[in-house]
């Protein structure tokens, strides 16, 4: 009468090894769990990192240009001529420009600081445009208008409020710049893709030229430029801010900062799976080790489970299950453990939760794969005992 094992069977028989020792299938499962966890949690936070640096770019945009300063042909620092805003301004293609110009002159939360004591913080005359330009938001207050850019009167970035104290504008605080003293009228959000400004103060440029020799020069133009003619535009602003030498003009796209960040995250990533990846090989090979171990100890199980009539078949198809139920359980931990470190990180980080799809259903199936695989060897090697010698050396 020819042996049969019905698959209802199949599942209690293979656990089997499983129950009589928890605590060695978890330690199995735990190892195959860490290497999918990787695989999840690198994936989810990449994605995670990756729709913040994009949502980023759609929220400042990727048509702003900035056009500053570059280099002689000695070398030295080069400067933008007085008329460089207004010619950029007229650009065709351009909707909006504002120009900046660092000032040399320092600010003080009032006039007792002791010179030099200004943390980092700088001076510009600014363009009422520039928060527009820059799409940009305030804390509190009102930005530099043509009313006030004459007056004593600034703006200050996130982090110079920050630094100095200022938290509001009620009550018309005053910080003491360049032996003057000027009254806060705004405070800027932070501004993502022109951080100097962070650091700045700002002032109108009538009141720089008045109180400190501003000669018009700007130091830095942004411009908001019509999108679909970014990089026609980026062509053209070099001759337009400096006819005369186009090539002391430096233009560049604060956008593509951000864009860099994904290129360099992408690469990241796939040094992170190859770990993974490794993480999960080792996790193989321990339940492939486990399950050897199995074989050699449950020797006198196999070898009177044969007497009784279990074909080499049987034997073999109970350890390959029981490699896919420890690959399946540290698959399904690993998904866990994975999406916990992603949710963590997300939150820290104030990030939108992404875990694809694509890395779980990835994650599961390399589990089961490895799962699989790992057991080919230790069922092959139990399916070949035969009765007698198992009974003999159990």
């Amino acid at each position: 009468m020819k042996s049969r094992l019905r698959a209802a069977d199949l599942l209690p028989v293979s656990t089997v090894g499983l129950r009589s020792r928890p605590g060695r299938a978890a330690l199995s499962i735990l190892g195959v769990a860490i290497g999918i966890a990787a695989v999840v949690a690198v994936l989810g936070v990449t994605r995670s990192s990756q729709s913040d640096v994009l949502a980023r770019i759609d929220r400042v945009g990727t048509n702003l240009l900035t056009v500053s300063s570059g280099k002689t042909i000695r070398g030295e620092e080069a400067r933008l001529p007085a008329t460089a805003g207004t010619a950029v301004a007229r650009t065709d293609g351009v909707l909006t420009s504002a120009a900046t110009a660092m000032l040399d002159v320092r600010i003080y939360r009032n006039d007792r600081m002791p010179p030099g004591r200004t943390g980092g913080l700088s001076v510009r005359a600014a363009d009422p445009a520039l928060l527009a330009t820059l799409d940009g938001n305030l804390v509190d207050g009102r930005f530099l208008n043509a009313a006030t850019a004459g007056y004593p009167a600034v703006v200050l970035g996130h982090y110079a409020a920050t630094s100095m104290g200022i938290r509001r504008v009620t009550g018309n605080p005053q910080v003491y710049l360049g032996h003057h003293w000027y009254t806060v009228v705004g405070i800027m959000a932070p501004v993502e893709l022109a951080p100097e400004l962070d650091a700045s103060a700002l002032i109108g440029a009538s009141v720089a030229a008045d109180q400190f020799g501003y000669d018009g020069r700007p130091t830095r133009i942004f411009v908001r430029a019509q999108t679909e003619r970014t990089d026609e535009v980026a062509g053209l602003l070099g001759r337009a801010a400096n006819p005369a030498h186009p090539e002391e003009v430096a233009v560049s796209r604060p956008s593509e900062a951000l864009t860099a960040r994904l290129a360099v995250t992408g690469g990241a990533t796939v040094l992170l799976l190859g770990l993974g990846a490794v993480a999960l090989l080792v996790g193989g090979i321990g339940i492939a080790n486990v399950l050897v171990i199995s074989v050699l100890e449950r020797r006198g199980e196999i070898g009177l489970r044969r007497a009784l009539g279990a074909t080499r078949r049987h034997i073999a198809a109970q350890f390959v299950v029981e490699s896919l139920l420890l690959g399946a359980g540290g698959g399904a931990a690993g998904v866990l453990l994975g999406a916990t470190v992603t949710y963590v990180m997300s939150v820290v980080r104030g990030w939108q939760m992404l875990v694809p799809a694509a890395a779980i259903g990835a994650g599961l199936a390399a589990a089961l794969l490895i799962g699989g695989l790992a057991g080919v060897y230790p069922a092959l090697r139990a399916a070949r005992l035969s009765p007698a010698t198992a009974l003999r050396t159990a």
